[in-house]
C-alpha cells in the first residue's frame, strides 16, 4: 500500500475552534470548470465617484451629509441589523423549539479613506494605522455601552462577497448577545485553557501560555517554510492559512509574541506591525490573480473591552480570548472562478480541494509590490 501523502489523498482536518472537521480533496485540483465565472472586480475606479455614498461631502440615502473627511470617517449605518432600542418583550414561545430572544445593539460604517479607488491593498501603511486606531476607538467606545456584550469588527470586499460599495469602508455591530460563531470559538479557548497540558503533552505556548491560539502559533512557526503554511510574518504577527481553512486561500492573523485578548491590549509597536502585515497580506492576495482580490474578514477577539481604568496587569476569564483575524476569500482557480460551499457542504461538512500548505505557498510566492504598481 503506498504511504499517505497529504498532497494526494483525501482526508479530514480538525479545526479546534469550532470543533468541526473540513474534508480536503487534493485530486480534484484536477477536475475541470465548467461552471459560473464571476466579473472580475473592478481595479479602475475614480478618486471620487459623484454618485456614492461614501464619498466626501457626498449625501447618503437618508439625506445626511458626509464630512469632508481626509484620513477615516465613522458613522451609524442607515440600514442598522440591529437598533439600540430593546422594542417590544417578545412572545412567549408556543414550544421549546421556537425560542424568540431579544437583540439590541448598533451598526457602524468605517470608512477607510476618502479616496474611492482604492483598499487596503492600495494604502499606504500610516493610513491602516489610522483604521487600526479607529477600530479600537469603535471597540472602545460600543462595547463600553450598556447591554452591550459582544462587539463585531468586519470587511466585506468586493461584489461577489456581497458588497454594495466599492468605496474602501468595513462595519462594526454591537449586540447585546454574543453571537454563534465567536461563542463557540470562546468555549472552545476556555476548555482548552482549563486543560492541564496541550495535546502533545508539551507545555501550552510560550511560557506555558493556557492559550490554544498562542500554542498553535508557536507550532506553526516551528514548522521548515517548505511544509509549512505561514505566508508572512513579523516580529509581533504571523498570517498563515490554518491547519483547518476551509476556503481555498483563508488566511488567520494573529499575534505570536505574546497573549493579546483585543485591541485594547496592543502597544504601540505591535499597533505599527500589524498595519504593515495588513498590507503585506492584501497586496498578495490582489497579486495572486492581479485582480481586486474579493474576501471577507473578520476581527475576534475579547467580547468587549475592560472597564475602564481596569488593572491589565491581571487576567480576568474574558482575557482567554486570542485577538486574531480571519480573512475568508471566495476565488478558487482565478479572479472569475469562485469556491462554492454548497450540495455536501450545506448538508455534511466544508470541503476544500487544494491543500493548506499549496494555498500558502502560492500566497507566500507572490510579489511583495502590488501588480499596479510595478514598473
Amino acid at each position: 500500500m503506498a504511504e499517505f501523502d497529504p498532497s494526494t489523498h483525501p482526508h479530514r482536518r480538525f479545526n479546534p475552534l469550532t470543533n468541526e472537521y473540513v474534508l480536503v480533496s487534493p485530486h480534484r485540483t484536477k477536475r475541470p470548470w465548467l461552471g459560473q465565472t464571476e466579473a472580475p472586480q473592478a481595479s479602475n475606479l475614480p478618486e471620487y465617484d459623484s454618485e456614492c455614498f461614501l464619498c466626501p461631502g457626498n449625501k447618503r440615502i437618508g439625506g445626511e451629509l458626509n464630512e469632508a473627511y481626509k484620513n477615516t470617517m465613522v458613522f451609524e449605518n442607515d440600514f442598522a441589523a440591529v437598533l439600540p432600542s430593546p422594542g417590544p418583550i417578545a412572545p412567549v414561545a408556543p414550544h421549546p423549539l421556537l425560542i424568540t430572544q431579544p437583540v439590541q445593539g448598533g451598526c457602524d460604517v468605517l470608512c477607510f479613506h476618502p479616496r474611492h479607488d482604492l483598499t487596503l491593498a492600495r494604502l499606504e501603511v500610516p493610513d491602516i494605522e489610522k483604521i487600526i486606531e479607529e477600530w479600537t476607538n469603535v471597540y472602545l467606545k460600543r462595547g463600553r455601552q450598556d447591554g452591550i456584550k459582544y462587539v463585531q469588527i468586519f470587511e466585506n470586499k468586493g461584489a461577489m462577497m456581497g458588497c454594495s460599495n466599492p468605496h474602501p469602508h468595513g462595519q462594526v455591530w454591537s449586540l447585546s448577545e454574543v453571537p454563534t460563531l465567536p461563542a463557540t470559538e470562546i468555549a472552545s479557548l476556555t476548555t482548552y485553557a482549563s486543560s492541564e497540558v496541550a495535546p502533545s503533552g508539551a507545555p501550552k505556548g510560550p511560557g506555558g501560555c493556557p492559550c490554544l491560539l498562542c500554542e498553535y502559533a508557536h507550532f506553526e512557526l516551528t514548522v521548515p517554510e517548505a511544509e509549512g503554511r505561514i505566508v508572512v510574518q513579523n516580529e509581533h504577527w504571523v498570517a498563515l492559512v490554518p491547519w483547518w481553512a476551509t476556503w481555498p486561500f483563508e488566511i488567520l492573523l494573529l499575534p505570536h509574541s505574546r497573549h493579546i485578548s483585543s485591541l485594547y491590549h496592543l502597544l504601540a509597536e505591535e499597533k505599527a506591525s500589524f498595519a504593515q502585515i495588513l498590507s503585506q497580506i492584501t497586496k498578495r492576495y490582489d497579486n495572486l490573480f492581479n485582480c481586486s482580490f474579493a474576501y471577507s474578514m473578520g476581527l475576534h477577539q475579547r467580547p468587549v473591552p475592560p472597564a475602564e481604568g481596569a488593572d491589565l496587569s491581571s487576567l480576568e476569564p474574558e482575557d482567554i480570548t486570542h485577538l486574531h483575524l480571519h480573512f475568508s476569500p471566495p476565488l478558487l482557480r482565478s479572479s472569475t472562478v469562485r469556491k462554492f460551499l454548497v450540495g455536501f457542504e450545506l448538508m455534511a461538512e466544508a470541503q476544500r480541494d487544494l491543500t493548506p500548505e499549496q494555498a500558502a505557498k502560492r500566497l507566500r510566492d507572490c510579489d511583495a509590490v502590488h501588480y499596479l504598481d510595478r514598473a
